[in-house]
C-alpha cells in the first residue's frame, strides 16, 4: 500500500488493454502515470469502490460529486484524455468487474477490490436524483424534473449565467465578443426570425428567467406569455417584469405547454426546452404548438440534437447527466425532429446550426464558476458546484467533438392557400417586409 498510485495504474492498464492516459495521485499521497498529464486525484478509497460498484459514468460521477475524485490541471484537457473511458460503449471502466474467462484479468480484478475496500460503497450524495418511477413525461413527474435542475437557487445561476441570465446557447458575432453581448445577439436573432412586431402576441415557452420575454417587449414591442414549469424561475421573472415597468406587456405563468389554452399566439419561441419534452411526448408538443400559432405564424424551436445512430428509438442522457442534471431528458437526431414537425403541418423554412456556439457558451459558464468556486458552493452546495463545473466542461467537449449538437428551426404555420409571409430573400431577418 505504499504506492497505490503505482498499482492502481497497472491494474487499470492491464484492464483496459491500454496505459490510462493521465496521472494518477492516491490516498496515500503516491503517484503514478505521465509526468506532464493532467493528474487524476484520488483522495480516499472510496472512490474506488465507487467505481467498482457502478461502473463508468455513474460511479466516477458520484465519487466527483462527493469530492472523493478531483482533476488537478486542465479540466478540458484531463476529459479529452479520458473520452473513451467515458463516452465509448464497451470500453471503460465497466470491465473491471464483470465475470472474465482470463485469469489474469480476473486476478487484477481482485486486487482492485481489494484495494478498494469492503462493498458496497457509502450512499450516492444527497444531489443524485433517486430513483422515479412511473411512466415518462407525466405533468406531476414533468414538474419534479424541473424543480431538480432548476429551483436550485437563483443566485447561483446568476453567478454562472451572468447578469443575462439565459441558459442557452449564445451567439457569437465573433469569438471576442463578451458573453452578455452573444447572449443578446442571441435573442435578437430569435425576435427577428420571429418576424416579432409591436402588438404582436408571442409564446415563450420553456421561458426561464424571463430574458427572452422581456427582450421581445423591451425592442420589439411584443405582448408576451412566458410559461414554466420552475416557481423559483417565475418568481424571478416577475420581479423583473415589474422592475423594468413590463407588467403591460409580460405575463409570466407556472405552466405546462399542454395546459396552455388562450390562443392564438402571432409567434411561439422555444428555446432549450424540448429536450426535456421526451419523444414519446414530442408529436404532442408539436400538434400542441401549431394548435396556439394563427395562420402564418411562426415557431422558432431551439434544441439540442444527437448525432444519428441505427436505433431511432428514444435517446436518453447519459447517466450522469440523468442523474445529476437533466433528470428524463432526451436527444433525438435533427431530421427527426424535422419530421415531426412537418408530420404536425409546420412548413420548416430555416434550420441554423450553432454547435461551436454552444461550446464556446459553455466555456464561459465554465469560467464564471471556477472565477469564485467557494461562493458557488456556498450558494448550492458543494457537491452541485461540482456537478455543474463537470457537466459544463464535459458537454462544451461533446459541442466541439460533434457528438451533439444544437439548431435552431424556423417554422411556419402556412396559412391555407400556401402564404407564409416569409421574406423572399432567405435568412433576411429583420428586413422591412419581416
Amino acid at each position: 500500500m505504499a504506492d497505490t498510485a503505482t498499482r492502481l495504474t497497472a491494474l487499470a492498464g492491464e484492464l483496459l488493454g491500454e496505459e490510462l492516459p493521465v496521472r494518477v495521485r492516491a490516498w496515500d499521497g503516491s503517484e503514478a502515470g505521465p509526468p506532464d498529464a493532467p493528474v487524476l486525484v484520488l483522495r480516499h478509497r472510496r472512490a474506488l469502490r465507487r467505481l467498482l460498484w457502478k461502473p463508468g459514468e455513474l460511479g466516477l460521477a458520484r465519487a466527483w460529486v462527493a469530492g472523493e475524485l478531483d482533476i488537478e490541471g486542465d479540466l478540458y484537457r484531463a476529459l479529452d484524455l479520458m473520452a473513451g473511458l467515458l463516452w465509448d460503449r464497451g470500453r471503460g471502466p465497466g470491465r473491471a468487474v464483470h465475470p472474465v474467462r482470463d485469469p489474469r484479468l480476473r486476478a487484477a480484478a481482485r486486487e482492485l477490490l481489494r484495494l478498494g475496500g469492503p462493498l458496497p460503497p457509502p450512499a450516492p450524495p444527497a444531489e443524485e436524483l433517486r430513483r422515479r418511477t412511473g411512466p415518462l413525461h407525466t405533468r406531476r413527474r414533468d414538474r419534479q424534473a424541473v424543480s431538480h435542475h432548476y429551483d436550485v437557487g437563483n443566485a447561483f445561476y446568476e453567478l454562472v449565467l451572468g447578469p443575462s441570465m439565459v441558459y442557452s446557447c449564445a451567439y457569437w458575432e465573433h469569438p471576442g465578443a463578451t458573453l452578455e453581448q452573444a447572449q443578446h445577439d442571441k435573442l435578437e436573432l430569435v425576435c427577428r426570425k420571429l418576424g416579432l412586431g409591436g402588438g404582436d402576441r408571442l409564446l415563450d415557452v420553456g421561458c426561464g428567467w424571463g430574458s427572452m420575454a422581456l427582450h421581445a417587449a423591451r425592442h420589439h414591442g411584443a405582448r408576451v406569455v412566458g410559461i414554466t414549469l420552475s416557481a423559483e424561475q417565475a418568481a424571478y421573472a416577475r420581479k423583473r417584469v415589474a422592475e423594468e415597468g413590463l407588467a403591460d406587456r409580460v405575463e409570466i405563468r407556472v405552466q405546462d405547454y399542454r395546459d396552455v389554452s388562450d390562443g392564438p399566439y402571432d409567434a411561439i419561441s422555444s428555446i432549450g426546452m424540448a429536450e426535456h419534452v421526451g419523444s414519446a411526448r414530442y408529436r404532442e408538443y408539436a400538434d400542441d404548438l401549431y394548435a396556439l400559432l394563427k395562420e402564418g405564424g411562426r415557431l422558432l424551436n431551439h434544441q439540442i440534437a444527437r448525432r444519428p445512430e441505427g436505433d431511432e428509438a428514444g435517446y436518453h442522457v447519459d447517466a450522469f447527466i440523468d442523474a445529476y442534471v437533466f433528470p428524463d431528458g432526451e436527444l433525438a437526431p435533427l431530421g427527426r425532429t424535422l419530421a415531426t414537425l412537418e408530420d404536425a403541418g409546420f412548413e420548416a423554412r430555416d434550420v441554423e446550426a450553432l454547435r461551436e456556439h454552444y461550446a464556446l457558451t459553455l466555456r464561459h459558464w465554465v469560467a464564471n464558476l471556477e472565477a469564485d468556486r467557494p461562493r458557488a458552493a456556498e450558494l448550492t452546495s458543494p457537491g452541485r458546484a461540482r456537478v455543474w463545473r463537470l457537466y459544463m466542461a464535459a458537454c462544451a467537449l461533446s459541442f466541439e467533438h460533434n457528438r451533439i449538437g444544437v439548431n435552431q428551426i424556423l417554422a411556419v404555420k402556412t396559412a391555407r392557400g400556401g402564404a407564409s409571409g416569409m421574406p423572399l430573400r432567405a435568412r433576411r431577418w429583420g428586413s422591412p417586409d419581416r
